[in-house]
């Protein structure tokens, strides 16, 4: 498995081109806007992507899947549908920071807890992850030691809890609960910033780390 991380917007979202091996079979993770970034890097690495995935209903993850879904003929599966209220309010998000409307944003598919997307030779198993966002999923390709975990964690922090149906309980119970028993070993992609590992925040992050709930 590759992976290239693309930030995009003035948010600096990290959209990520996961591609299977051998026969470059992608899906782009989270394309927030600025398309023509995402589709130049598909080109340069010569990927063929099949799926666009979003882990949550925020405009920066999300503001670029209906125009690049269109100029790449692609669906678009997630997030949970628990999310369809953020969906709905894409662009008063944009109006919000002064952005261009998109597209209003209907998935093709909804994804579950449970869900696994065949990519090729990858099995990305789907976890339902509420807390900062109530429809929030993440993507976990365990052969490969690898997630796309959105916003719920960050490289020495967690996602906010403060939106409207954020839950700091539920987002610190995702993280604990459902990531960290899948090994110290899987590195992650966050919505925004560096990658991590989840030893590594099971270690030092502050608000999650083991010491904090001994």
């Amino acid at each position: 498995m590759n992976y290239y991380i693309q930030p995009v917007t003035a948010f600096q979202q990290n959209c990520t081109l996961v591609i299977a091996e051998g026969d470059k079979t992608a899906a782009v993770i989270d394309p927030g806007g600025e398309t023509e970034l995402i589709v130049d890097l598909i080109e340069r690495v010569g990927a063929k992507p099949e799926l666009i995935l979003l882990t949550h209903g925020h405009l920066d993850h999300v503001g670029g899947a209906v125009e690049l879904g269109e100029k790449l003929s692609l669906p678009i599966w997630g997030p949970h549908r628990d999310d369809d209220f953020w969906l709905d309010q894409v662009a008063g998000q944009a109006a919000a920071f002064g952005l261009p409307t998109p597209k209003h944003l209907q998935p093709d598919r909804w994804l579950e807890e449970g869900d696994v997307i065949s990519l090729g030779n990858l099995q990305f198993d789907v976890l339902h992850c509420p807390g900062h966002t109530p429809g929030h999923v993440v993507f976990v390709e365990k052969n490969e030691r690898w997630a796309q975990v959105g916003d719920v964690l960050f490289q020495g922090a967690i996602g906010r809890s403060d939106f409207p149906r954020g839950n700091h309980e539920q987002l610190v119970s995702s993280i604990r609960t459902k990531l960290f028993p899948l090994g110290d070993d899987i590195e992650f992609v966050p919505g925004h910033g560096p990658t991590s590992t989840f030893g590594a925040e099971r270690r030092s992050n502050p608000f999650v780390a083991d010491a904090r709930y001994r």
